[in-house]
């Protein structure tokens, strides 16, 4: 019985199957976790989505900002173009129920036995562990509730940049969005820097990745997350980063909690989109 934690799929979804295989994946046995961003950009984005929802209680995904991009597509009746990655899954028999589901996944999750967080892109530098599955949990019952249109409507947009606890309306969930689906980079004041997304060292000045603010308070249990291609495998204070570029032609790569190895496998795919 194992857990394996998969970076950004981004409809790889013959490169996610050779990655099973090599890791002699067991569908009764094994549990997969799925750092966000299962969709957009890569050739098979419906099979992806209709494949992990298929796994039921065997997998966990949270949601990261393309999931986030397709359902603010969907529920603002936006239809892709044809030439678009996401256009046949607008085209599928089984669109409202595939939406359904992936607006009923969580924005982050934290396995108290292994002490580890799962989210798709970072945590603000003033969050605790409490504050993080706080926040997370209200986001999430925006999105599911009654109303969880206007969400979308008013999902896009870098401000505000800080946290701070009086933080209200669709700013506090804007803020909580961005942080959990898109953060890369802050200053030494905590404020986001959204702009930067290149690997570490080619920001600008006074500004670090958020796992590097000195004053983190989220260092005692371990985070993980993708999002971040241009970082790659990573592993430094506290956090592990598993987005390897897959669609870039880069690897796709699993994680195995119970012995903390990594499994990565080249990828021949390139983007559909940028």
């Amino acid at each position: 019985m194992a857990t394996y934690v998969i970076g950004d799929i981004q409809g790889c979804f013959d490169e996610l199957h050779a990655l099973l295989s090599l890791v002699n994946y067991d569908d009764q046995h094994d549990t997969l976790w799925f750092c966000g961003d299962l969709v957009n950009r890569g050739p098979k984005s419906l099979e992806v989505l209709r494949f992990v929802r298929s796994l039921g209680d065997r997998a966990i995904t949270v949601l990261g900002n393309h999931d986030l991009h397709l359902l603010a597509r969907y529920y603002q009746g936006k239809i892709p173009a044809p030439d678009n990655s996401l256009y046949p899954i607008f085209q599928a028999k089984d669109l409202k129920k595939l939406m359904k589901w992936l607006r009923h996944q969580p924005l982050a999750h934290y396995d108290k036995k292994h002490n580890m967080l799962m989210v798709h892109a970072g945590l603000a530098p003033q969050w605790d562990l409490t504050t993080t599955l706080n926040c997370a949990a209200e986001l999430s019952n925006a999105i599911k509730s009654h109303g969880y249109t206007l969400f979308f409507d008013n999902m896009y947009g870098d401000k505000p940049d800080r946290w701070s606890e009086k933080l209200t309306g669709w700013d506090r969930l804007r803020f909580i969005a961005n942080t959990l689906t898109r953060l890369r980079y802050c200053d030494s004041e905590g404020r986001y820097q959204m702009k930067p997304k290149g690997a570490p060292g080619t920001q600008p000045p006074g500004v670090m990745p958020w796992f590097e603010h000195p004053a983190r308070n989220n260092l005692n249990f371990t985070t993980l997350f993708g999002h971040w291609s241009t970082l790659g495998i990573h592993q430094s204070n506290h956090v592990i980063s598993l987005d390897s570029g897959c669609l870039w032609g880069g690897s796709l790569t699993a994680f195995r909690i119970e012995d903390r190895e990594f499994f990565s496998l080249p990828c021949t795919q390139r983007a559909l989109q940028k």
